[in-house]
């Protein structure tokens, strides 16, 4: 989620970091449909370190510059196959589908927050052998057992 504090506005979107060297470098390059925000946290508040490129990237996107203090400093829709240095210096960027700008009412000087989505780990499937007593058959995915009791005294 990200939010204009400024403007009590709020965008309800994911909303991930790319604080490592790796996941600052990969950005949104190759992502077909960008359905989330990427933050960037910077390692210094410079205009160089807070210029970005838009070579292989497959759509537009929405850019906002914040300094250390997370103030606005420069936004805008940045077209593919550019390049894009903010007025001021920044320590933060933010990256986000087309119309998140508009959501947000951003204007230079607002004050910008946001809380990173977590991460879900994915499920992995696990085969377990069932006592004899204990069936799926004919029970719409509910195990179906005689007696809890029956199936405890078969194990002992």
């Amino acid at each position: 989620m990200l939010v204009n504090e400024t403007k009590g506005k709020i965008w309800h979107g994911r909303v991930r970091l790319a604080d490592t060297f790796f996941k600052r470098f990969r950005g949104l390059m190759l992502v077909r449909d960008i359905n989330y925000a990427l933050v960037f946290v910077l390692p210094a508040e410079t205009k160089a370190n807070a210029s970005i490129h838009m070579f292989f990237m497959l759509s537009d996107i929405d850019v906002i510059w914040l300094d250390s203090s997370r103030r606005v400093v420069d936004f805008k829709t940045a077209r593919k196959w550019r390049v894009y240095v903010p007025k001021k210096a920044a320590r933060y960027i933010i990256e986000s589908p087309v119309g998140m700008i508009n959501v947000l009412e951003v204007e230079e000087g607002d004050l910008i927050s946001w809380s990173p989505t977590e991460e879900k780990s994915k499920a992995v499937p696990v085969k377990i052998s069932l006592p004899e007593k204990i069936s799926f058959e004919g029970s719409n995915g509910i195990a179906m057992a005689e007696s809890v009791k029956e199936i405890r005294a078969e194990k002992a």
